[in-house]
């Protein structure tokens, strides 16, 4: 990207919009509960989604030729295409307005709500924000806006801080090529730092296989879900802050407050540092 004229050029993708239709059929989320080691019983019509589901629709479902050599699909397409080389998923804010249903037709309604440059410590970086409307026949559901952000080939991790300790809750992952070749097929995420441990170290420098932005904040929300049994959140918002790979293990860690109908749940690296924040009331 050059500089005030590549931002004007990025600038008009602000306020396109797309719409995509789908169906919450049962098979992802017995997919989803399987692979987070959870014991639910197997959806049916009619029954409430779990909070998060609506990732599990409205993939990304182009064609093989249209993919980029890092698995995702090609730039310039409804997502802005930025000459930055490594895209991460930065954070959401999420509200819920009330739940998925398994069995219903839905829509999610996306539109670029922002498009942002700021320096790195190892270069520019550029943040994307799409707004996503999900609705049924009832009207809204939920809606999710989403961070991207965009880096160069030689950005690091940002200096990392150490997380807060003395959790109520704590849960220990091991995100072994299992568990992130999974969640990548039950999302249809082809991105390659996910499964190809090749491209991972030997392309874009990292030192192992990267855990998915998605995936720790629903194992945060599973975290929340385990504690407070029967959840139904109303706002959901999270911030990545640091990758975390499949090289050591991580801790999921949550501390509530009952008087509010929230909780502080945050990531904690084999090092100590925080990895992702979140916030969450129901």
């Amino acid at each position: 990207m050059s500089g005030e004229t590549g931002m004007q050029e990025l600038a008009q993708w602000i306020g396109r919009s797309e719409a995509r239709r789908d169906i919450v059929t049962a098979a992802p989320l017995a997919a989803l509960s399987a692979l987070l080691d959870r014991d639910d019983p197997p959806p049916r019509a009619g029954d409430a989604a779990p909070p998060l589901a609506h990732w599990l629709y409205f993939l990304p479902i182009y064609r093989q030729s249209d993919a980029g050599p890092d698995g995702h699909a090609l730039r310039g397409g409804f997502l802005p295409p930025v000459d930055l080389p490594r895209r991460m998923w930065a954070g959401s804010r999420l509200e819920f307005l009330r739940e998925l249903v398994v069995g219903s037709a839905v829509t999610r309604v996306s539109t670029i709500k922002d498009i942002a440059t700021k320096s790195g410590r190892s270069g520019p970086l550029v943040f994307v924000t799409v707004r996503h409307e999900v609705s049924d026949a009832a009207g809204l559901v939920l809606t999710d806006e989403h961070d991207i952000v965009y880096r160069g080939a030689a950005s690091g991790a940002a200096a990392p801080l150490p997380a807060p300790t003395g959790e109520t809750w704590r849960r220990d992952i091991r995100p072994d090529p299992v568990l992130l070749f999974r969640y990548s097929a039950v999302t249809f995420n082809s991105h390659r730092i996910h499964y190809d441990h090749p491209y991972a170290t030997g392309v874009e420098g990292y030192p192992g296989l990267v855990v998915h932005g998605p995936l720790i904040a629903t194992l945060l929300v599973d975290l929340l879900r385990r504690n407070v049994p029967g959840v139904a959140l109303r706002r959901y918002e999270f911030r990545a802050l640091r990758p975390l790979f499949d090289t050591a293990a991580f801790a999921t860690c949550g501390t509530p407050d009952p008087a509010r109908s929230a909780a502080r749940l945050w990531t904690r690296d084999a090092e100590g540092a925080l990895t992702m924040e979140a916030s969450a009331a129901w």
